[in-house]
């Protein structure tokens, strides 16, 4: 059965927008070669050296803790795919290891109950987490959100951020925004979706191919989609399979709370099942969700071919 309790990004409701950050990041990592993406920071950390390591680093850069045991055949499996991960990220994010049986003060500071757990420091706070072992495929979906959620915290505070190190280049600044599209930020900010809707609807009006305002203005349909929706509720309808309407909304929670393929797959169930105006509908649905991706996101081709397969 689907969990929708879960929470999708640091900031509550989804930030599709943090994907596409997170495969343009892969791309430039990618170009950079092998070398750039083994420079991630991977440390040990003690009761001695968690305030340095682990509370000081996190007020620039995040920290990820690997709170793992000898005895926990899951941190076995664990800590390879962080290690990994958080080392394609090129020395973005800091990854510390602390082993709970040598360390069992840290452990109960965080209230840690099971091991393997992961938290995520970010200017000295745990700002999310999980507590279970994740394929590698969620555990890069989880540490693209805390990395896009990251950069928004930048973007909404330039001071904080991290000048570059002496010697290094700041990386030159881009094009000045579009209004409509700061004007639509300003708006997800101040809670007003209606005229966050508007802002993107204007700039797609004069550039329909803005691929930002395309993903957001879908981002603000789905919240408000699902802004007075009871997931008690939902999960009692799905229940009757012939509640389509309880379906699509089931999938909209879903993309909130970052399960973007189960999303997709449970749309095109209902596709594959249904005739007529309701598999009409459902298409639909399903084609506004995938605006909510960018274009090359690796979740959009498998959907596509499976959309194609079940209406054919």
């Amino acid at each position: 059965m689907a969990d929708f309790s879960r929470p999708g990004s640091l900031h509550g409701a989804i930030d599709l927008g943090a994907r596409k950050q997170a495969l343009e990041a892969q791309a430039r990592r990618e170009a950079a070669g092998p070398q750039a993406a083994a420079s991630a920071s991977i440390v040990d950390v003690t009761e001695e050296t968690f305030t340095t390591e682990v509370i000081d680093r996190s007020m620039t850069t995040p920290v990820v803790l690997d709170l793992w045991s000898p005895r926990a055949p899951g941190s076995a499996q664990l800590s390879p795919v962080l290690e990994k991960v958080i080392g394609d990220l090129g020395g973005r994010a800091v990854l510390a290891k602390v082993n709970v049986d040598a360390s069992p003060q840290i452990a109960q500071a965080l209230r840690v109950q099971a091991v393997p757990t992961v938290l995520a420091i970010f200017q000295g706070q745990a700002v999310t987490g999980f507590q279970q072992v994740l394929p590698e495929q969620e555990v890069r979906r989880w540490l693209d959100e805390l990395m896009g959620a990251v950069e928004q915290f930048y973007q909404a505070n330039p001071d904080a951020r991290p000048s570059a190190a002496p010697g290094e280049e700041e990386a030159p600044a881009g094009p000045p925004a579009d209004p409509d599209l700061v004007a639509a930020e300003q708006a997800i900010d101040s809670g007003d979706l209606d005229a966050a809707a508007a802002a993107y609807e204007r700039l797609l009006a004069r550039a329909p191919g803005d691929e930002d305002a395309k993903m957001g203005l879908a981002g603000v349909s789905l919240i408000k989609r699902t802004e007075s929706a009871d997931p008690a509720d939902v999960q009692r309808r799905l229940q009757d399979p012939a509640d389509i309407e309880a379906q699509l909304l089931a999938a909209d929670l879903e993309m909130l709370s970052g399960s973007v393929d189960e999303a997709f797959s449970r749309v095109i169930a209902v596709v594959k099942r249904t005739s007529g105006d309701e598999r009409d509908k459902a298409r639909r649905h399903l084609l506004g969700l995938f605006d909510a991706l960018p274009a090359d996101d690796p979740s959009l081709a498998k959907a596509r071919r499976a959309l194609a397969s079940a209406l054919f």
